[in-house]
Order: C-alpha cells, then sequence, then structure tokens
C-alpha cells in the first residue's frame, strides 16, 4: 500500500478483493481463507517501511482467517521479526468494516472511526488497511503498526504476504 488507492470500502469489496496486485491490493478475504483454511501451516511475513526508508518486518510462523460465517477472523501465532507484535492485540477477532461493525468497542465502530478495515478490538495497536497519510498522525488514524513507530505514526507503505 503506498497511498495510490483507498482502502476505506466496504464488506463485499473486501471479501471479493479490490486492486491490483503490483501497486495496492487487497486480495480478498474469500481467497485468504481459502489459501489458509487447509490443514497446513501457513506463515504471514509483513513488511513495513517509513517515510525515512527504513524497513522493518513480522514473521508470524501461524497464519490464517476464518470464513465469512465467523467474520474472517484472524488466527497468528509465532511472532518473530524486529517491527514488534503488534498483530497479538488483534489475535482471533473478526474482520471489520464500515458497514460490518465486528470490533469489541460498544463506544463506536472502529473502522467508521479509523477510516480503514481490520481486525478491530478496542480499536488497534496495528491498522495496515487505515488512512494513508504522511508520518506523524493526530489520532492513530493513519497506516499504523504501534509496536515499531507507535500508532501515532502512518508508514509510507506496506505489504503482506502469505507462504
Amino acid at each position: 500500500m503506498d497511498g495510490t488507492g483507498i482502502f476505506y470500502r466496504d464488506w463485499a469489496d473486501y471479501k471479493r478483493g479490490f486492486g491490483k496486485p503490483d501497486r495496492n491490493y487487497w486480495l480478498g478475504n474469500d481467497i485468504i481463507n481459502q489459501l489458509t483454511a487447509d490443514r497446513k501451516q501457513h506463515e504471514l511475513l509483513i513488511v513495513l517501511e517509513d517515510f525515512d526508508d527504513t524497513v522493518r518486518y513480522a514473521h508470524y510462523r501461524t497464519f490464517s482467517i476464518g470464513n465469512e460465517k465467523e467474520k474472517y477472523k484472524l488466527n497468528v501465532t509465532g511472532y518473530s521479526g524486529n517491527a514488534g507484535d503488534s498483530l497479538a492485540y488483534h489475535n482471533g477477532l473478526p474482520f471489520s468494516t464500515h458497514d460490518q461493525d465486528n470490533d469489541s468497542d460498544s463506544e463506536r465502530n472502529c473502522a467508521v472511526t479509523y477510516k480503514g478495515a481490520w481486525w478491530y478490538k478496542n480499536c488497534h495497536l496495528s491498522n495496515l488497511n487505515g488512512a494513508y497519510l504522511r508520518g506523524q498522525t493526530s489520532d492513530a488514524d493513519g497506516m499504523v503498526w504501534g509496536t515499531w513507530r507507535t500508532d501515532r505514526y502512518s508508514l509510507n507503505s506496506t505489504v503482506m504476504m502469505i507462504r
């Protein structure tokens, strides 16, 4: 993700996927579920880059998401890397969009508040589908990875890869 696409989209878009693979792209939650639903162990590698061209990564030894009936529940374990484990906070949570409020926050819809879609809790420690902003933000409203640059710093680019 590098700011040329908009990730503040509805449930149907995240279900089927959108964008272009060589640019800003979401594979689609149905496809991610199908890829990770078998009994094989799948890994997730997240590569993060800030506006100083510093690159960090988070690797998860085990990764899968549930099906649509399970609201694409996130399952990640086995962190290693140099970005910190911002995804553990979201483990076991359903996916949320502005039109599907599945987060744990009874006061607000985190997807609306933070203009994204993610496995929000109350609300987030990471939000890689948040708004594309440049660096420091006022209210954790960007594309953030809280255990590295804090949730008040919006990243320049991110890539999520499944193996």
